[in-house]
């Protein structure tokens, strides 16, 4: 269970600082697939970044299963993050030298994890796991970062704008990848999207905005990646 409490962020010199997030405190029950939604500048990918330990809030209290990751040292946070999330954002960030299996493998080797190739194979790269990114379409490459997130076989996976570079068949695809492996390795989910769509595949959906949570809501049934709206 993830849990903040009255998280506060703000950026900018200390005499002009602007806040971003104001507040914030939410429950993210373990396996839950949680998507913020919110205009640019509502403060969503902050939250994200605060929430995974990528950024210190300002003051608050985030806590995984009881341990607040914001009084951690830095060194402690990096291996908080070594060894419990993953991350997958609208840039690819594959290593140009290394070819699909071995991204991939850059994940997995952090979890000590020898069953990487399933997970290459689980989303569809089977068969071009010696081609580099260049010889990769857009999707291909998304996916590549999909596999070597999930290789880490991370207890929380941060998504920010997954599908934001991808054309609409593509992003279909790779959410529903992502989707149906969570379904199998139970994981949880936080997103950042501006598609309202995809919060139909979501479990639990947040709007946000001026730094505040201003909707919270849970879908009674979650659509598949094929039968939401683009």
């Amino acid at each position: 269970m993830i849990k903040m409490e009255d998280i506060r962020k703000s950026y900018g010199p200390q005499d002009n600082r602007f806040e971003v997030l104001k507040g914030i405190s939410l429950t993210v029950e373990d396996g839950d697939f949680l998507v913020l939604l919110g205009a640019s500048g509502s403060g969503k990918s902050t939250l994200l970044n605060v929430a995974s330990g990528l950024e210190y809030p300002d003051s608050g209290k985030i806590l995984y299963d009881g341990e607040d990751i914001a009084a951690l040292s830095d060194e402690e946070r990096t291996r908080f993050r070594k060894e419990k999330t993953a991350f997958i954002f609208q840039q690819y960030y594959l290593l140009p030298h290394l070819n699909v299996e071995q991204n991939v493998k850059m994940g997995a080797d952090l979890a000590s994890n020898k069953d990487y190739r399933k997970t290459i194979e689980a989303v569809g790269l089977a068969e071009k796991r010696a081609k580099y990114p260049h010889e990769l379409s857009g999707g291909e490459q998304q996916r590549v970062a999909v596999a070597r997130a999930l290789a880490k076989k991370p207890e929380v996976l941060f998504l920010d704008e997954p599908t934001g570079a991808l054309d609409e068949t593509t992003g279909r695809q790779v959410l529903d990848y992502i989707d149906r492996l969570q379904k199998e390795l139970g994981f949880t989910i936080i997103m950042v999207t501006h598609n309202a769509n995809i919060a139909d595949m979501a479990k639990t959906v947040l709007r946000m905005n001026s730094g505040k949570i201003v909707e919270a809501w849970q879908n009674e049934s979650q659509k598949t990646a094929y039968e939401i709206g683009w």
